[in-house]
């Protein structure tokens, strides 16, 4: 499994299939990206410049609620993940 550095998280997003009213699938590239995760990995946490460490805020587990354009997409073994910094993250969701 991948082990983010930093202050870096890694998260799994559901697929969803979306469709509309008059039951049409939209094609991938046509629907609007969720902004909902799971967070799969979580760094140790980021180093501050006096070199205190300081614990990320989210676990494994959790699901979040991230900005739209965050983080870079990553495939590994056969799975895409979104990494990003946990300063992207808007909330927790319970």
């Amino acid at each position: 499994m991948l082990k983010p550095l930093g202050d870096r998280v890694i998260l799994d997003q559901p697929e969803e299939e979306e469709t509309t009213v008059g039951g049409i699938v939209l094609a991938s590239n046509a629907q609007e990206k969720p902004s909902t995760a799971n967070v799969v990995a979580v760094s140790d946490g980021r180093v501050l410049d006096n070199g205190d460490k300081v614990a990320p805020t989210v676990k494994v587990g959790d699901k979040v609620l991230f900005d739209k354009y965050a983080g870079t997409e990553v495939k590994y073994d056969g799975k895409t993940y979104l990494v990003l910094h946990e300063k992207d993250l808007v909330a927790i969701i319970d």
